[in-house]
């Protein structure tokens, strides 16, 4: 029998890796004898050594976060892009522990776990909200297929041998068309992930803006993109060239028929994630990058 606790957290895994394994059992283990229950799914309990105290929900729905205060994820990149997935659908803050490589969505790495125990203990944490997009792809005029991306929405050629040829457009109005591998629409938070690979500019989380980034190019003018956060971004597929596809967050995808309309605005829905450091996020991204920055010596007092 579950016993009855004040409060719950949801504990999502990447039950494939076992650094993911080790550290569920660290987690749940410091958090259940503080009193506080622990929620996981029921697919993921079977790799799990979990003990009888923690809940299962089969559902891997919005719902089954009914009553939790926060979301911890334990993987790399692709765990957490899907715990966003969670977060955004629920509205419970997320708590990323990187167990993967770079990791800019988490906010601890596997050696802070006791950190991050008695972070959720004490509510010592803070949350913000991260922007989203909101994407609608229209085919003859008609709604297709809508969707949503914390990093991007990407869209691609299918087809190595051929380039997907493309018109971009911002707020209403055509600013170049070229041949190219594919146009990343981005947010400030995606600005390090595929964007990033694609030659984009690294933003600042806290800056509200849309990027447009292109990938691979056959043009003289292919500058990546940054506009206002009120923009909206469309991408035009051109008419008579093989389909494209669109990607969102690397996770969920479509295929886009030639003339197809990709069109991107700040999403109505933000993310929430629990923030445990108050380090900038100049910090962070020499930290994470490994950045050389000896030699700096800092303003004068």
């Amino acid at each position: 029998m579950t016993p009855n606790r004040a409060r719950t957290v949801f504990l999502l895994a990447h039950t494939g890796r076992p650094a993911a394994i080790r550290s569920a059992e660290l987690v749940v283990g410091g958090l259940l004898r503080s009193g506080i229950g622990v929620r996981v799914l029921e697919a993921e309990a079977e790799d799990l050594p979990l003990p009888d105290e923690v809940q299962l929900v089969k559902e891997a729905t919005p719902q089954c976060l009914d009553g939790c205060e926060l979301l911890i994820v334990l993987g790399g990149d692709g765990t957490l892009l899907r715990g966003a997935e969670f977060a955004r659908a629920s509205g419970v803050p997320m708590l990323g522990v990187n167990l993967g490589r770079v990791g800019f969505l988490a906010e601890a790495e596997r050696d802070d776990l006791d950190k991050v125990v008695d972070r959720v203990v004490t509510k010592a944490y803070e949350v913000e909200e991260r922007m989203t997009v909101d994407v609608v792809v229209h085919q003859n005029g008609d709604i297709v297929h809508t969707d949503w991306a914390l990093n991007e929405a990407a869209v691609q050629k299918v087809s190595a041998e051929k380039l997907l040829e493309v018109v971009l457009e911002i707020d209403g109005r055509p600013v170049t068309g070229f041949g190219c591998d594919g146009i990343v629409l981005s947010t400030p938070t995606g600005s390090t992930a595929y964007a990033f690979s694609a030659g984009g500019p690294v933003v600042w989380p806290e800056v509200e803006a849309l990027l447009m980034v292109p990938i691979s190019a056959h043009a003289l003018f292919a500058k990546p993109l940054v506009t206002s956060p009120d923009s909206v971004l469309a991408v035009e597929v051109l008419p008579h060239i093989p389909p494209g596809v669109l990607w969102c967050d690397g996770r969920r995808t479509v295929e886009l028929p030639p003339g197809a309309r990709v069109e991107v605005r700040r999403g109505a829905v933000p993310v929430r994630l629990a923030r445990l450091h108050h380090a900038s996020f100049t910090d962070r991204l020499v930290a994470k990058f490994a950045l050389p920055v000896s030699g700096w010596r800092g303003a004068p007092h």
